[in-house]
């Protein structure tokens, strides 16, 4: 679980359930794929529900905060569904885009908090990389209305190099060298074979 106990206040998180959240699941399995290619041996990351702390509100439709956690259900960083559902808010993002970008940038808030190192690294800096829309200006700030293209992850550069999008979200594969691009190839190969 997170630091923070929840005995005191109300009932604790807990795993969502399949189904529950399908835009936030289908997300998170693109953002698992990066993560399972650079991170060999890490388990999937896994979404965990908040329930609320008070009774429904009128409209009955809250579900509690949804968070990307690790598979023994620690998290860091904010939810990923909707916070203000008395405002309009659908209870996740419309736009399969949006909710992607969410999904990763909890996920990598995750990782690097609870693990304590920089993920996803660009190859070519060696520097942290976030995720973005694709060809997205240098000063693009989340939030920006006019957004153009599919959720990259986007490398900064170092002081001699530009900022550039390296891959899209869920392909980071590609973007491996050849020795560990055959390795995932093999890992992946391996459970199919017992079959």
């Amino acid at each position: 679980m997170n630091d923070f106990s929840y005995s005191s206040i109300g009932p604790e998180p807990g795993q969502a359930e399949p189904g529950q959240w399908p835009k936030l699941e289908a997300a998170l399995a693109v953002v698992n794929r990066d993560l399972l290619a650079t991170l060999p041996g890490q388990d999937a990351l896994i979404l965990m529900v908040v329930p609320p702390w008070q009774p429904l509100p009128p409209s009955g439709i809250d579900r509690g905060q949804v968070y990307v956690a690790m598979p023994d259900g620690r998290w860091h960083g904010n939810a990923v569904n909707a916070c203000d559902l008395e405002e309009g808010d659908p209870p996740e993002p419309d736009d399969a885009a949006t909710v992607l970008t969410v999904v990763a940038d909890a996920a990598q808030a995750t990782i690097m908090e609870l693990f304590w190192q920089v993920w996803p690294l660009c190859r070519e800096h060696k520097t942290g990389m976030h995720p973005r829309p694709a060809g997205a200006t240098d000063d693009w700030y989340q939030g920006e209305a006019d957004t153009v293209g599919p959720p990259v992850w986007w490398c900064r550069g170092n002081r001699d190099g530009k900022p550039h999008d390296v891959c899209l979200v869920g392909e980071l594969a590609t973007t491996l060298q050849g020795k560990q691009r055959r390795a995932l190839r093999h890992s992946k190969r391996k459970p199919d074979s017992r079959r």
